[in-house]
């Protein structure tokens, strides 16, 4: 997909549904050129909330993994009610409602919703693996069933590390996507960091990758213990 190499004249506003719009605009498995055009069309203020909800992913999702759960839950709800909602011309409307649907079944329902969101974080792994390993694009669809049935039912067995590794992965991509909108908001490097991307499909993987890792870590550390994920003391004889 051809990415553009030129800005607009002003720089965009922050309007809440375009994210949604452009995300239920996609009637295929998404490319990394859709990524980059996404990245691009993204204001300033998105950009800075991505950025920011990133690094809250990244470093305490251990911490407070039921509420970034339920928000993730809540984005899909809105996603999925705003699709239904379209069809019956109130969109917005459907939005809300499957948002709060999505999210307060998300609560009593945690550990299907990590599956979920695991299977989802694994079918964006697998695509990408898929890409990155020069397969046949048109069955990328193949590496992100295998990379979705393996990260969901892997939750069942390690929830613990498997949340660590979700909101890791999440984390990194969200700074990642934050970090090249911001960037393409400037002429001299917009051109360049797109054709770039383009030509070495490996790059983009690889700067998810990286964060990720360190996240990873950090959340491993003693400090970053949900004191909840605890194995229960053994009660003295």
């Amino acid at each position: 997909m051809k990415i553009p190499t030129t800005l607009p004249s002003s720089i965009q506003h922050f309007d809440p549904g375009a994210l949604l719009d452009q995300i239920q605009m996609l009637h295929r498995w998404p490319a990394q050129g859709d990524l980059l055009t996404l990245c691009y069309k993204m204001g300033p203020a998105e950009a800075a909330l991505f950025v920011i909800l990133g690094v809250i992913f990244l470093l305490f999702g251990i911490n407070i993994f039921k509420i970034l759960v339920m928000a993730n839950a809540a984005l899909l709800g809105a996603v999925a009610g705003a699709w239904i909602g379209d069809r019956g011309g109130n969109a917005p409307v459907g939005a809300v409602v499957g948002a709060f649907i999505a999210a307060a079944l998300s609560w009593p329902l945690m550990k299907h919703a990590v599956a979920i969101m695991g299977a989802l974080i694994g079918a964006m792994v697998g695509a990408s693996a898929w890409h990155v390993a020069n397969q046949n694009p048109e069955f990328a669809w193949a590496g992100a069933a295998c990379g979705a049935a393996t990260f969901g039912l892997l939750s069942f067995v390690l929830f613990r590390g498997c949340v660590i590794m979700f909101t890791s992965l999440q984390g990194a991509a969200m700074i990642v996507i934050g970090v090249l909108a911001l960037l393409f908001k400037y002429p001299e490097f917009a051109p360049k960091l797109a054709s770039l991307m383009s030509a070495k499909q490996y790059i983009l993987p690889l700067a998810v990758l990286f964060p990720a890792l360190c996240g990873l870590v950090f959340q491993h550390s003693p400090t970053a213990h949900h004191p909840h994920l605890k194995p229960a003391a053994k009660k003295p004889a």
